[in-house]
């Protein structure tokens, strides 16, 4: 396909014809619509190369009239795939967030609040939802990109799957950090001192082992109570070994690269499946357990930012805001940054109303918000 051939820079001078060729509705719905989703690749590719073109300029929030007209124009082709072929969005979204700068959020949020046509959201302000009862909640979402790729490209796949095996003894998480810097050259060139598609690699993938560890431990237990004629009983906290992998980069990253790190597990909490489930569950343990003011602060923006920009929000985003706010377990409202100015305290109710209604409202009052 020509298109594909076509380099990144050449858009420069073409960005607003190619937009409108790609998306044209004798094109984007045909290629869709190929037989076995044979043209998803092809397409992936064509939205893949003009998020990296516009990249920089939306990094460095270069907002000339020009880019601010091709930002509108990429998000009405985005609501439309939303709309169109949410499928396509859920099946990719690992490789277009790798390419989105973490400041473009609604751009972000509309990708991640895709569902599939054949599922209905339950209501995430539903009073005692119980999350872990959908029967969705234990399907595996699949994911078309290359989530090793990253790891792959660094050799360090296969260092994770021997720690994630054998951690007793093993150096991996002591040198981990390291390993997610960019050297400085690249550093510069990227705007980050990290190497954002190895950490979203990483976060992913250690994700991936999890549940399917969990999966297999779950059916074992319930094959041994069925056995025993008792009931499975069985810990999530048995894969506490990729657990602290999280805990060990939350802990020792600087504020950048926590932030980074959030990012690429708020990017996984999207509609009903396990690895929402999980990453959802992550994100929280890691607030219960920080030691740090700081690291609850950050999980809190990383989690309000996707939620104070324009709707769509994506389902799992909203489920783990409303347990951060309502589960007594967390006593956010007791944090000191929720009440360190008027304006934030009231930034932080009105979300809350926003998210769980009434529900929400209620939790606040009760937790001594106000």
């Amino acid at each position: 396909m020509y298109f594909c051939h076509l380099p990144t820079k050449c858009l420069f001078h073409c960005s607003f014809a190619w937009l409108e060729l790609v998306s044209h509705r004798s094109f984007m719905p045909k290629l869709l619509l190929c037989n076995s989703q044979k043209g998803w690749p092809f397409f992936q590719r064509l939205l893949g190369d003009l998020f990296k073109f516009m990249e920089p300029y939306l990094r460095n929030a270069e907002l000339g009239q020009p880019i601010q007209l091709l930002y509108k124009g990429t998000l009405r082709v985005l609501l439309v795939l939303l709309h169109d072929f949410p499928e396509f969005l859920c099946d990719y979204h690992f490789s277009f967030c790798d390419v989105i700068p973490p400041s473009c959020i609604q751009m972000r949020n509309v990708i991640l609040s895709a569902f599939p046509r054949n599922m209905r959201l339950p209501d995430p302000s539903t009073p005692n939802l119980k999350i872990d009862l959908l029967a969705e909640i234990s399907v595996a979402p699949r994911i078309m990109s290359d989530v090793e790729g990253a790891l792959k490209a660094k050799q360090m796949k296969t260092q994770v799957d021997e720690y994630l095996k054998r951690p007793e003894g093993s150096s991996f998480l002591t040198d981990l950090k390291q390993k997610l810097v960019l050297p400085p050259n690249e550093a510069n060139v990227a705007g980050t001192r990290y190497n954002v598609p190895l950490i979203n690699s990483l976060v992913v993938y250690v994700g991936i082992q999890a549940v399917q560890q969990l999966q297999h431990n779950k059916a074992n237990a319930s094959a041994s109570a069925q056995q025993m004629n008792q009931s499975p009983q069985v810990d999530v906290f048995q894969i506490e070994t990729a657990t602290e992998v999280y805990r060990n980069l939350i802990v020792n990253m600087d504020t950048e690269g926590r932030y980074l790190l959030l990012n690429a597990i708020a990017n996984q909490l999207r509609y009903p499946n396990n690895h929402t489930h999980y990453f959802s569950f992550i994100i929280l343990y890691l607030f219960a357990e920080a030691t740090q003011d700081i690291v609850q602060e950050q999980i809190t923006r990383v989690l309000l930012e996707r939620l104070i920009v324009n709707r769509p929000h994506p389902w799992g985003l909203l489920i783990t805001f409303i347990e951060l706010i309502k589960n007594p377990r967390y006593s956010f409202w007791a944090r000191s940054f929720t009440r360190c100015a008027p304006e934030i305290e009231r930034l932080f109710e009105s979300v809350a109303r926003s998210c769980g209604g009434k529900a929400a409202e209620e939790g606040v009052l009760a937790d001594g918000g106000h």
